[in-house]
């Protein structure tokens, strides 16, 4: 009697439409099994990693401008699109059509709102309104990107469901040794990422709107890399280690890989180094665990061996997405953002821009650059009490309020928030070629959204704004939403001031103003760019509500 037939491969994941060009376009997928994933006729094997298994397909040969439906066959078995889908078909549309380009933006979310149970009381998922009301419209209204600025996943704040699987996965010593209700290693990272991107609707929506992401927080831990005295805190613990090696190798799986140009993949180690693996070990590849797990490990300890920031070319705008989390520098006496040379990289991608005639520059940053004014005070009044007192008992108080109290924006490294206004403006002068029509900063973390410029100095070419966006699927407290409407107000904004100077904190060497905001509740952003012309359209959802509401439709641009 003939053994019975192996079961078919089939999606876990996926298609994620990541990269895309002119003329190429990357598809990710995970699979339950190793096989050879088609797309478009282009044919890749899946590398393994823990046992799961993935790909990355390369498309190339596109048409600029063109619109391509494709399907994914796995060992020759069409398993995209689902049977009986009522979505439209997934498509690669590639940059160069006329018409205004498009990009939608937004950051932290929660799981799906089908794993979210009632009782927690969260708002509607904002990106499944979104992808409800994109299938709906005609193709030339769809956006042309998605960028998603952090806390694609939660490690730290587990719903119901994962809560159990944790449960049932681990034994008595590990429950001992790990966390509890926070995910402690690759295997258990990988759940969440099913949780969070399997619904039909976003599912559809990132197979067919290209997409370009940068961690958060969450992604790893509340409060990652806040300090110095944070990050010793941590280490000591003995389920850290696990934790940020399998965020680390999570991210560079599920995210990291599909931000990278062709170009850039072929010139990455451990991509190559993935790949050799594939290509030595034919229909069942070696795990590249090991691989990434050196990485991470590399990555943790020396943040320089490792860049997760990257660039978007899209014509007329151009993104510059920083990382602004793994990169910093956290010693008291010279705390940056980001390293020297990965701010180097950060100002030539800048003024490669400008040199290249963008009338658009983007600037990704999961958090915002200009905050709530009193916000801002405040957050330099701490690091100025931290770096004064550091190692005796009021700057171990400062550090206390520090991590309480999330006061780790830009404004929280003076250095690095000059550095960043400097660059922008020095764009919007004109002093690097033609000056873009908008300078524009996107951020989300902060749970609420709000529109805010730079208003001095004075005489600049370009209008320079900071748009933050935040949550997809989450919810502010109560607290927090009455801290941040309190934080705009001019009171606290006069009170905080005056609280920094008493300390001697150095002052924001700019001034800004809000134009739109606070909004709270679930929301999603959209850039309109045409030509010199830019708006921003916010919509939002409230608890109870079956669609989003648009808020803000802003001119960014001209005079």
């Amino acid at each position: 009697m003939p053994p019975p037939a192996a079961p078919s491969p089939a999606l876990v994941l996926g298609p994620l439409l990541r990269h895309v060009d002119p003329v190429s376009a990357t598809v990710w997928v995970e699979t339950d099994r190793p096989c050879e994933v088609d797309v478009l006729g282009r044919r890749t094997r899946t590398f393994s990693v823990g046992g799961h298994h993935f790909a990355l397909v390369l498309v190339e040969e596109l048409e600029p401008g063109s619109t391509t439906p494709y399907e994914v066959r796995l060992d020759g078995a069409l398993v995209w699109p689902p049977a009986g889908s009522a979505f439209p078909p997934s498509r690669i549309r590639t940059p160069g059509r006329p018409g205004p380009f498009r990009l939608a933006f937004g950051s932290c979310r929660y799981a799906s709102a089908r794993t979210v149970q009632d009782s927690e009381g969260i708002p509607p998922d904002a990106l499944d309104l979104y992808a409800r009301q994109l299938a709906a419209r005609p193709e030339d209204e769809w956006p042309d990107a998605l960028v998603l600025l952090g806390d694609q996943v939660y490690a730290d704040e587990l719903t119901e469901r994962s809560r159990g699987r944790l449960t049932r996965r681990r034994d008595r010593e590990q429950r001992a040794r790990a966390p509890k209700a926070q995910v402690a290693d690759f295997e258990e990272y990988t759940h969440l990422y099913v949780e969070s991107w399997r619904d039909p609707e976003v599912r559809w929506l990132l197979s067919t709107i290209p997409s370009s992401m940068i961690f958060d927080d969450h992604e790893m831990i509340d409060d990652w890399n806040t300090s110095a005295a944070w990050r010793r805190r941590m280490h000591a613990q003995q389920w850290w280690d696990g934790r940020i090696t399998g965020g680390l190798i999570s991210y560079w799986v599920y995210q990291h890989l599909g931000n990278l140009s062709p170009q850039e993949l072929a010139e990455n180690k451990v991509w190559r180094a993935v790949q050799d693996l594939v290509d030595a070990s034919g229909e069942t590849p070696a795990d590249a665990e090991p691989i990434l797990r050196e990485m991470a490990v590399r990555a943790d300890a020396d943040p320089a061996s490792a860049r997760w920031s990257f660039v978007r070319h899209w014509g007329d705008a151009r993104l510059v997405m920083v990382d602004s989390r793994a990169g910093r520098v956290l010693e008291e006496t010279g705390r940056r953002m980001l390293d020297d040379d990965e701010f180097d990289w950060v100002e030539a991608a800048m003024r490669q821009a400008a040199r290249d005639g963008v009338e658009h520059l983007v600037v990704g940053t999961s958090l915002p650059w200009l905050l709530p004014h009193a916000v801002d005070s405040l957050e330099r009044w701490n690091a100025t009490l931290n770096l004064r007192h550091h190692g005796r008992w009021r700057g171990r108080l400062a550090e206390q309020v520090r991590q309480l109290a999330d006061l780790e924006h830009w404004a929280a490294f003076g250095h690095s928030f000059d550095r960043l206004g400097r660059a922008l403006l020095s764009v919007a002068r004109g002093e690097h070629g033609r000056p873009p029509a908008t300078a524009l900063v996107l951020s989300g973390d902060v749970h609420h959204a709000y529109a805010a410029e730079v208003v001095e100095p004075g005489g600049l070419a370009s209008r320079v704004h900071q748009l933050t966006v935040s949550p997809l699927h989450n919810q502010a407290p109560h607290p927090i939403k009455v801290a941040f409407r309190i934080g705009w107000s001019h009171r606290a904004r006069r009170l905080t001031e005056r609280l920094a100077r008493w300390v001697g904190a150095d002052p924001a060497g700019l001034e800004w103003e809000k134009h739109a905001g606070p909004y709270f509740g679930n929301q999603i952003g959209e850039l309109v760019l045409d030509g010199r012309e830019a708006r921003f359209v916010l919509s939002v959802s409230e608890r109870g509500a079956t669609t989003l509401s648009q808020v803000v439709d802003a001119p960014l641009s001209g005079a």
